[in-house]
């Protein structure tokens, strides 16, 4: 995928390198303020036969709506909570099938900022899910941003 890779970590349920049971989503900021993706869901994450189950669905769309705003210095992300996210569920979302993931910023607030993410068929270019997040900035004090490295956060080769 073109564009400059996020780093990611090592335990994460989106992008956790060593998550056994994880998604190992690698995300790109294709353009300022625009993050990327692909995924094929494995049968293992459906909700319905052929399906991907909707919760699995809104935590792809809470984190590519997140990271919209993280930028691409390994050293000096933005880590956001989300406050609120609004999942719009429009068609079944497949397993087995190629995805693209995109998040896009919206509103920046200061310490709070709205984003968008959605969940195309990569093959047609439809929508299939889509949700606007209010993400709200980690803390000082909830992150010690000087062993970032130590806890896995660094850009993993693909």
């Amino acid at each position: 995928m073109a564009g400059k890779k996020q780093a990611g970590s090592k335990n994460c349920f989106i992008c956790g390198v060593e998550n056994p049971v994880g998604l190992h989503l690698h995300f790109y900021e294709t353009e300022p303020g625009v993050i990327e993706s692909e995924y094929i869901a494995p049968e293992h994450f459906e909700g319905y036969p052929g399906v991907l189950h909707g919760g699995i669905v809104a935590a792809i769309l809470d984190e590519i709506s997140g990271r919209a705003y993280m930028g691409t210095d390994p050293k000096n992300p933005r880590f956001m909570f989300t406050g609120k996210l609004e999942v719009k569920y429009r068609k079944n979302v497949p397993i087995g099938k190629p995805l693209k993931l995109v998040g896009r910023v919206m509103e920046d607030k200061g310490r709070a900022a709205k984003a968008w993410g959605g969940i195309y068929d990569a093959q047609t270019g439809e929508l299939l899910a889509e949700a606007t997040g209010l993400h709200i900035n980690v803390p000082g004090d909830k992150m010690d941003m000087s062993k970032l490295e130590e806890l896995g956060w660094k850009v993993y080769p693909d």
